[in-house]
């Protein structure tokens, strides 16, 4: 029996035959991909974007919140690569977010490719003064494992400290994708308290291949040149909008997603679609005239790329405040395949959640996996709440991810719909369900 599904079939089927004809979040993301384009944290560009999505979501009908976030303003600057011996040829390169420069003049040195920890720690004598190279592959995309992506950005995010304390002077990693035309993909990269801070830079990986290839016949040397700087923090916002709740509205559901983006390309996947998914999915049930009994609220995160900010300010600013579940769209605007679930082990408010998405069997969207809700919400999930992502179909995600590629062009619109759908009915559910999926925490005093 699916007593909870059955009280909302015919509501649902209601939502997703609207969301799937209406293309407001394909114009949206249009306005925000090509009239805006990339915005990183800290940047004007990211300014225009927050004062257009306030707009556009008052525009709708709904009252809206801009809360203040202090951000980094990481500034990416001039920057090249060049093999210099044995051969001359420049390399195709982005630094990592967050990486320092380089000296004016750049810095040459010998490279030494490595392939894992491991051999950085055994070739801890040819690291001093040289660039490590991690020339890690991401493996191909599967359907039983999905992407290798978390196996492989360690070495992106915590290369460079780990090279600096054996001494080397940069780190080249190889892009983070398992198909490439010689594309890099930038990402954030950290810097470790007990470490130097040396230039840190991705590559494609087709000139990682090279370099390991004339590495095996002898010494190679590169020359990095990066400008790139870290300036004072600077002021940007979170933006939030409700559908207020008939009957509890001090009750709510999150459904959330990153206004910022890397400072290549248009952020079109990564993560304007998520944006405008929750932007419409709010609309979706304001022009039905569905009003749940609890508070559904977008909030668009500022800084999810490299520093997290938006995030942990909502927390610290409304976590306070009883939330019956929060939800992420952060994978891109693909085609819904289902949602990732963090139940804290309650196989009863799974089983509950599995219910919901058996309403979405129409758009090949019912699949439950058990993993995080999303990096935005993860200190709302981290406190107990219960925690959803969108789960899509991402098997080309990661060509694109964090590149000058990730452009509205990639964007189907009728995937970038059919994911309004699953998250407008998976929020309502959420918000009106007479007996909420979990206890509702009584805020701390």
């Amino acid at each position: 029996p699916t007593p909870l599904a059955d009280a909302y079939r015919d509501l649902a089927a209601t939502i997703v035959a609207h969301a799937r004809v209406d293309r407001g979040a394909y114009t949206k993301l249009t306005y925000l991909t090509d009239r805006i384009g990339a915005r990183l944290a800290g940047s004007p560009a990211l300014d225009r974007a927050i004062v257009w999505a306030a707009d556009a979501l008052r525009a709708d009908g709904h009252a809206v919140t801009i809360d203040p976030v202090q951000v980094p303003a990481w500034r990416r600057g001039a920057e090249s690569a060049r093999i210099v011996a044995p051969i001359t040829r420049d390399l195709v390169m982005l630094g990592l977010g967050g990486s320092v420069g380089t000296p004016a003049r750049g810095v040459t040195a010998p490279v030494v490719v490595v392939r894992s920890w491991d051999e950085l720690a055994a070739r801890a004598a040819e690291v001093k003064g040289a660039i490590v190279l991690y020339d890690v592959a991401m493996p191909a995309w599967t359907e039983a494992h999905g992407s290798g992506y978390g196996d492989v950005v360690p070495f992106r995010g915590g290369g460079a400290s780990a090279a600096a304390r054996l001494g080397a002077v940069a780190v080249l990693m190889r892009s983070v994708t398992a198909t490439s035309l010689r594309t890099p993909h930038t990402g954030a990269m950290r810097y470790a308290a007990d470490a130097p801070k040396i230039p840190a830079a991705a590559i494609t990986t087709e000139d990682a291949a090279l370099l390991a290839r004339l590495a095996v016949d002898g010494p190679v040397q590169v020359t990095l040149t990066m400008s790139a700087r870290q300036d004072p923090d600077v002021p940007s916002a979170n933006v939030l909008a409700e559908l207020r709740g008939r009957e509890r509205p001090d009750e709510v559901v999150v459904i959330g997603a990153h206004l910022d983006s890397w400072d290549v390309g248009q952020g079109a996947h990564d993560d304007g679609a998520g944006v405008v998914h929750v932007m419409q999915a709010l609309t979706t049930l304001r022009v039905l005239g569905l009003v749940p009994r609890r508070t559904i609220r977008v909030v668009l995160f500022t800084n999810e790329e490299n520093g997290l900010r938006g995030g942990r300010t909502y927390a610290a600013t409304h976590g306070g405040e009883r939330h019956v579940a929060a939800l992420e769209t952060d994978s891109g605007g693909f085609a819904p395949r289902g949602f990732r679930v963090e139940t804290h082990g309650d196989a009863a408010v799974r089983a509950r959640l599995a219910e919901i998405a058996s309403l979405l069997a129409p758009l090949g969207a019912d699949t439950l996996e058990d993993g995080e809700g999303g990096a935005d919400i993860s200190p709302l999930t981290e406190a107990g709440v219960l925690g959803l992502g969108l789960a899509v179909d991402g098997r080309t995600y990661f060509d694109i991810h964090h590149t000058a590629a990730d452009t509205l062009d990639k964007v189907d619109p009728q995937a970038l719909a059919d994911g309004v759908a699953a998250i407008a009915v998976m929020a309502y559910v959420l918000a009106d369900a007479e007996v909420p999926l979990v206890p509702t925490p009584t805020p701390a005093p």
